[in-house]
């Protein structure tokens, strides 16, 4: 078995030494292009597929495969980020509806854009990423939907070991980039030799596990996508944003956000160092895959007739080729650039098995540092303090504190799970229109950094829109159908009566009624408030104002009505200093005694608004059953014919 995948020098066949066969991709492309596209291995004639990929570089003249790969990938991942998680190519249409249990319409066009862009998941990178499946599954104790996703890359990466990190992962292109743009021409800060950095990845990675054991999720601070996603979420989309939509809808960066930036911009200029440092001995992601190589059925071999020239070595992005030519199985991609370079054909990518011919190891001798235990133990220990001494810094306690609670998208499972799940990719704030969603800086500590909370003051959640469950790759939100979307609770809204302009009975006012009514929702009424009287002490008709009034049962916090009042009232007419309006989360209780938002790991909305309402309706009866009143009778008071209603 071989695979072979890489485009091998050009020189004089040997005498007396059969020439190797073509490889599988080789044969492929010759079956299907022109004969001139290929070498004359007779006169030594380079075809013209040669000669093109030798003017884009000698990484992709050796293993033009891998780098074709590559572009596809990286391609496929901007574009699910910027095309498919771009939620304004959606457009109100009166025929984007949805039947709902009550055979009422209910507009659906965010959803449905998204429904009609998605034939791949949007979050299909991040699903692969093992590390983002495996932590979050030990630290909310949960069994992640992704587990079989990230297996099956597993599995693919025993026929092609650390494949996931050569071919499929768009930062390590992105890296690929930066090098060859700028880490190449700086030498100034390159280090030489191996240094304490070797196995960092290892040490790294055993601290992510050990904080996941104890709740605390760190994976989404270093694995590979979360970091890339983040990256182009704050650098690039909101240049995106910007020229498309108008400079007006971008938000401004909180400190964490600038944190991100920094941190990212660290990634790529690591590349600075040693050309690609963060793949080679930082990302934990990549370390997942190396500890998973022992399971490997394919290796990279090298033969007898090596004669010691060490381009390899100098053409290696991942540094996987010791000192006497052979392999560091746990370091090796199969990215196979070593073999388009080696002047006598001396590399094979075979199963690991395969011992016919091979070099003769320790020739020159090999130093390899090795891996040190006090790392582990340092590695550990780091994560206990992280985690026991240092849990304040690691969540605030907000709720047992008393502090306002962040808004969580609609679907968001229980605070605690929540913030043992949410790998802080980013990819919600990506897909939520008008940037409802916003990454929550420190309010929470480092816990809740990068995590999305509504910004009701800057907009609502729309109500045809579910785009935040559909694209959240550990299930922190759940993938609501729009029908479950609807009746799901982020919060209550809250009025504040000495400043709400009727209430306060400074003057009109009914942004709130007409932003719910709009919506759908119809949770907010009007009552007369402030009436004046005549000489007679009679309530003078149509006197005083008409004041909104939140019908709890109806609400689900989507804070249409705060965004509204605080656009006009505060910022335009500036005739309060925050909205009347108000949306609050955490546990405090509505007028029916259930909590001002749903949190839970499953089941139904629908059905937990039914329940509700079915205690709402027991607890009628039972009251009219303690005032000896016949609820058919014609005599009932009006306000419990209100209350059946209601």
């Amino acid at each position: 078995m071989r695979l072979d995948l890489f485009l091998p020098i050009l020189r004089k066949p040997v005498p007396g030494k059969e020439p190797s066969k073509p490889g599988l991709f080789s044969r492929v492309v010759r079956a299907v292009l022109p004969k001139f596209f290929f070498d004359d291995t007779q006169k030594i004639r380079p075809g013209l597929f040669r000669r093109f990929l030798k003017k884009v570089g000698p990484v992709t003249l050796s293993s033009p495969f891998r780098r074709a790969t590559q572009a596809l990938c990286f391609t496929a991942f901007m574009a699910f980020f910027f095309y498919v998680c771009w939620p304004y190519t959606a457009q109100p249409d009166p025929a984007a509806v949805i039947k709902l249990d009550d055979n009422t319409d209910w507009h659906a066009h965010y959803a449905l854009d998204l429904e009609r862009k998605e034939k791949v998941q949007a979050e299909f990178f991040l699903v692969i990423d093992p590390l983002v499946a495996f932590s979050t599954s030990i630290a909310s104790k949960t069994w992640e939907w992704s587990l079989p996703w990230a297996f099956g890359i597993l599995g693919v990466c025993i026929l092609f070991p650390r494949g996931f990190c050569g071919y499929l992962c768009p930062l390590g292109t992105l890296i690929d980039c930066f090098d060859w743009a700028i880490g190449k021409r700086v030498k100034i800060f390159k280090v030489k030799g191996e240094g304490w950095w070797v196995h960092l990845k290892y040490y790294i990675l055993t601290g992510i596990i050990v904080s996941a054991f104890f709740g605390v999720l760190l994976s989404g601070f270093f694995a590979a996508i979360p970091v890339i996603t983040r990256g182009m979420l704050y650098i690039v989309e909101p240049f995106q944003m910007g020229f498309i939509k108008g400079w007006h809808q971008v938000p401004a960066l909180n400190a964490g956000q600038m944190l991100s930036i920094g941190l990212f911009l660290a990634v790529l200029c690591l590349g600075l160092l040693r050309k690609r440092f963060w793949c080679r001995y930082v990302c934990p992601s990549g370390a997942v895959f190396s500890v998973f190589n022992v399971f490997r059925a394919t290796e990279r071999k090298v033969e007898s007739s090596c004669i010691n020239c060490n381009k390899c070595v100098e053409i290696c992005p991942f540094d996987a080729i010791k000192a006497d030519f052979t392999t560091r199985v746990a370091d090796c991609t199969l990215c196979q650039s070593c073999g388009g370079v080696c002047p006598t054909h001396s590399i094979k990518f075979v199963e690991r098995w395969n011992l016919t011919d091979l070099k003769e190891e320790n020739d020159p001798p090999v130093h390899e540092t090795p891996i040190a235990r006090r790392g582990f133990l340092a590695a550990t220990a780091g994560s206990l303090l992280v985690v026991l001494g240092m849990r304040k810094a690691f969540g605030a306690g907000l709720e047992e504190s008393g502090a306002v609670m962040p808004i969580r998208p609609p679907g968001s499972v229980p605070e605690e799970e929540f913030l043992q799940m949410c790998i802080r990719c980013g990819e919600c704030f990506k897909a939520c229109p008008n940037h409802v969603l916003q990454p929550e800086g420190f309010k929470q500590g480092l816990e809740g950094l990068w995590t999305p909370e509504a910004a009701l003051n800057w907009s609502g959640c729309e109500p045809s829109c579910n785009n935040c469950g559909q694209v959240c790759p550990t299930g922190a939100i759940r993938a609501l159908p729009l029908a479950e979307k609807k009746t799901a609770r982020m919060g209550l809204a809250i009025l504040n009566l000495e400043t709400c302009l009727p209430h306060a009975g400074k003057e009109a006012c009914q942004l709130c009624v007409d932003e719910c009514k709009a919506a759908g929702y119809d949770a907010i009424e009007f009552m007369r408030v402030h009436p004046e009287m005549d000489q007679d002490g009679n309530l003078i008709e149509e006197s005083g104002f008409s004041a909104p009034v939140v019908v709890h049962d109806r609400c689900v916090g989507c804070g249409l009505c705060q965004t509204r009042c605080n656009h006009i009232n505060v910022e335009e007419k500036k005739l309060m200093m925050e909205a009347a309006i108000i949306i609050h989360a955490g546990k405090g209780e509505r007028g029916d005694g259930s909590n001002y938002e749903d949190r839970m790991m499953g089941g139904s909305y629908i059905a937990l608004r039914k329940k509700e309402a079915d205690k709402r309706e027991a607890d009628r009866k039972k009251f009219l059953k303690q005032q000896g009143v016949d609820e058919n009778d014609s005599y009932v008071p009006d306000f419990l014919k209100e209350e059946k209603t209601k």
